[in-house]
């Protein structure tokens, strides 16, 4: 795909890797509707990118909420005249499964999982025609156990399923999903998860020696976006480099 002249709907989309995305598409030529719950931040990043030359704008919508998102995907229609790339992007995460209240879990669930399967969903009529990409954000979390804080990584396996099903069904359309499983990566969501770890368990988990920086995830987003052959494609991005993470063959049919 040729990103110049596309539109490309980010949703967390306004600070890290999504607004880093952002900035590297819009740099090469692509219209970009940021979609997030900060307003400021939004109306901040919309001013970076076209003091740099580049197309963009905000709208406030919330990952959870249909009424709210479709009218998100319609605005970029009706702005900038088509969608081709959506990136499911806006992530929470809130440590302590145990010691922290039901609604503030089950919002993990809803932003982390949710709130892609939504994105998916709302993408897949206005992609059909003409085909697209999507790419998900899924993390390192969703391939490996995380002692304690099981429901982060539970929604972010769930991205990872979502996108090799979707990859094998919406080919057909001419529809790319893909996803990419990031280690940690120096963002303000980084931050904030070591914060509440240390007010929900008086302790936060040691940062590991090579924090990545957003651009790492942002340069393989671009690639899944420009590289027509990549469909249903899920990749962990570590310090060490990119690997390819195959889906589970189903088992034979048994007579």
């Amino acid at each position: 795909m040729e990103i110049n002249g596309k539109t490309a709907l980010i949703t967390g989309g306004v600070s890290g890797i999504g607004k880093t995305t952002a900035r590297m598409l819009a740099a090469r030529g692509a219209a970009l509707m940021l979609v997030d719950v900060n307003q400021p931040l939004g109306d901040e990043t919309v001013k970076l990118i076209e003091a740099a030359g580049g197309r963009a704008a905000f709208v406030r919508a919330d990952v959870r909420d249909e009424v709210q998102m479709k009218g998100a995907f319609d605005q970029a229609v009706a702005r900038f005249g088509h969608l081709d790339i959506v990136f499911n992007n806006a992530g929470i995460f809130e440590p302590g499964f145990t010691r922290i209240a039901v609604e503030q879990w089950k919002r993990v669930l809803d932003v982390d999982l949710f709130g892609v399967a939504l994105g998916c969903y709302l993408a897949f009529p206005l992609m059909r025609e003409h085909g697209g990409v999507i790419v998900n954000t899924a993390s390192m979390a969703g391939l490996y156990p995380i002692a304690g804080d099981p429901i982060y990584p539970a929604a972010k396996a769930g991205v990872i399923h979502l996108t090799h099903s979707l990859g094998i069904y919406w080919s057909k359309w001419g529809i790319r999903v893909n996803c990419v499983c990031p280690g940690v990566v120096d963002t303000p969501l980084a931050q904030v998860t070591a914060g509440k770890e240390r007010a929900t368990a008086g302790r936060a988990t040691p940062p590991p020696r090579t924090m990545m920086a957003p651009e790492a995830i942002a340069e393989a987003v671009i690639k899944f976006i420009e590289d027509d052959s990549q469909a249903g494609q899920v990749v962990e991005v570590r310090p060490s480099g990119v690997n390819v993470i195959e889906p589970r063959r189903a088992p034979e049919r048994r007579s």
